[in-house]
């Protein structure tokens, strides 16, 4: 198989069995590879290795199970095959920074960390984190209507001083969409810092004070380690097509985004 088709088949097998028990050689087994060549392409595709995203991939699941599903932290430890409530509190504070029964009481945003889907539509190949699930649908309801693309400034700088500081800015990022979105609308991870916030709003005017409001949250720091960094978004706007293709939307997405950093 090539690449993009043993990532596609790694990622659908780690789906179907985030519940279940699930080891690195089975995932390679399950796509006639070695280990070292799974690895190898994870790392390659979305820099991280095979447990590494499991382990996200299932704190987030995680998450939406503590919000939204009524399960209990002793519940969700177990389902994900945890060894102990404790060994699992600690996966999640790696995750969330937050305690598993804390989160539940603040937190409405928990697709921190959706699938990697990998879309293949004619000649064109890409990975992208999203939870098509949720948000096919709705973008085909809504089309015509805006969507704010954002990305954190200076990510990358973060993310040398910490990995741990990169994802706590990615975090922060998401809380702080989730702070201007409305019950109706939808924010998505769509890559490594990259947002969209799909508003299903069509009024321009509503639509740009939805970005000011976002905009003026710039500068607002955050706490890691004893010392605080200032944060600030790019974001721009773009529409949900009126015959949607996902490719199209992506980069459309994408280059809302460039073109931000250049205003």
């Amino acid at each position: 198989m090539q690449k993009f088709e043993v990532l596609t088949a790694a990622l659908a097998y780690i789906e179907s069995h985030l519940d279940a028990e699930l080891s690195r050689e089975q995932i390679a087994a399950s796509c006639y590879i070695s280990l070292s060549s799974l690895e190898k392409i994870f790392q390659y595709a979305m820099h991280m290795g095979v447990r590494d995203y499991i382990n996200r991939r299932r704190m987030t699941m995680a998450a939406r199970d503590l919000a939204h599903n009524g399960y209990s932290v002793t519940d969700v430890a177990m389902k994900y095959q945890f060894q102990s409530v404790e060994v699992f509190s600690r996966a999640f504070r790696r995750v969330w920074f937050e305690n598993p029964s804390a989160f539940r009481e603040k937190y409405r945003f928990t697709d921190i960390f959706p699938p990697i889907v990998c879309i293949h539509e004619e000649d064109t190949q890409m990975l992208k984190q999203v939870d098509m699930s949720a948000a096919f649908d709705y973008m085909r309801a809504h089309s015509g209507s805006f969507v704010l693309c954002a990305d954190v400034k200076g990510c990358m700088p973060l993310n040398q001083i910490s990995r741990k500081l990169g994802d706590l800015a990615i975090l922060t990022m998401a809380k702080r969409l989730e702070s201007v979105a409305t019950q109706d609308m939808i924010v998505m991870r769509v890559g490594g810092d990259e947002f969209a916030l799909l508003t299903a709003l069509t009024d321009l005017s509503a639509a740009e004070a939805l970005r000011e409001k976002l905009l003026a949250m710039n500068g607002e720091t955050i706490s890691f380690e004893g010392k605080e960094y200032p944060l600030f978004l790019w974001c721009g706007m773009t529409t949900i097509p009126q015959n949607l293709n996902l490719s199209t939307f992506f980069g459309n997405v994408i280059e809302t985004i460039h073109n931000s950093r250049t205003e």
